[in-house]
């Protein structure tokens, strides 16, 4: 059966892939984006199939029209990436939680059945891995600015579950973890990207830090239809899921394993977090997800490995 679909963030990374993915299944797809992160050239070979309005999240009268005339709202819009949130965190904070607000209100006053995305950054630097839904916030002082995006996303979740509790809105969340491939750029500090353009260049990966800190990563097809599969199933609404693959590698190991599969030339290099990124950074030595909460309520796993997020993101640069 076709839906109309409203995604904010729509010409995003992951948005476009939902764009894709939605649109192929015959479903009729409108866009919010403000271009900030977003491109037109992640949508433009959907130009025709879709309807793009190019605005902000904290425009009311523009979102309110754009949720009524939809029966599935997919909230993917947020000014993200660590360069970006340490750049200008007023704008961000104002971005991540005064649009949300907007965005769940008008899913509210329509009754419309909404996903929303949240992140790993929630989880702050707990110590406890691999992290599950229920676990508690531990974050740095305020001075520290990348935990910024962390509270407005913790303060989105909060009104989504208040307004879940108070007023029975349709609402999921997710949380990313370390979602990659094609059309993700390196420019916000993600670390596939950035890597595997340099070693297709035959240039220096530069790691931050010694390159100790594990990740956990999730190829972007694999991440849209884990919310697909979150959209059509009523026994998530009210509740919290991870997002994120399986198998922990180190960055130091990530960098090595890069450099053979795209048979690089390139070297690597380390570089103090101090001089990599502005005042008010902190790095988390460990962040992985339990997906279990997932895998209980769907029938969605991970199926593409490192390997063919590699291959995937290496193949879209050459």
């Amino acid at each position: 059966m076709r839906m109309r679909v409203f995604i904010t963030g729509g010409a995003g990374f992951i948005g476009s892939h939902l764009c894709d993915a939605l649109i192929s299944r015959g479903d009729e797809v409108t866009i919010l984006d403000n271009l900030s992160t977003g491109s037109k050239e992640n949508i433009s070979h959907l130009e025709g199939k879709m309807k793009l309005f190019q605005g902000d999240i904290r425009d009311q009268d523009l979102v309110e029209s754009l949720v009524a005339n939809s029966e599935l709202v997919l909230h993917m819009a947020a000014a993200l990436g660590v360069d970006k949130i340490l750049e200008n965190p007023i704008e961000s904070i104002s971005t991540n939680f005064y649009g949300s607000e907007i965005v769940l209100n008008s899913a509210l006053k329509y009754d419309k059945r909404i996903l929303i995305a949240s992140t790993s950054e929630i989880y702050g630097k707990n110590l406890k891995q691999p992290l599950a839904e229920t676990d508690d916030r531990v974050i740095g002082t305020p001075q520290n600015l990348r935990w910024t995006y962390s509270d407005a996303k913790a303060l989105e979740e909060a009104t989504a579950h208040f307004l879940f509790l108070t007023k029975q809105l349709r609402v999921t969340t997710i949380r990313f973890f370390n979602t990659v491939g094609p059309r993700q750029t390196g420019k916000y500090g993600m670390v596939i990207p950035r890597f595997v353009r340099a070693a297709v260049e035959n240039k220096p990966l530069t790691i931050f830090g010694d390159g100790s800190q594990k990740r956990v990563f999730c190829h972007v097809s694999d991440s849209v239809q884990a919310i697909l599969a979150l959209s059509i199933n009523d026994k998530t609404i009210g509740e919290v899921f991870n997002i994120g693959g399986m198998g922990e590698i180190s960055i130091l190991e990530l960098a090595n394993f890069i450099i053979q599969k795209t048979n690089s030339e390139s070297k690597i290099t380390f570089t103090d977090y101090k001089d990599a990124y502005a005042i008010g950074f902190e790095e988390m030595l460990r962040r992985v997800p339990d997906i279990s909460k997932l895998l209980d309520f769907t029938e969605w796993k991970p199926k593409l490995g490192l390997d063919r997020i590699i291959d995937d993101v290496a193949n879209s640069f050459r």
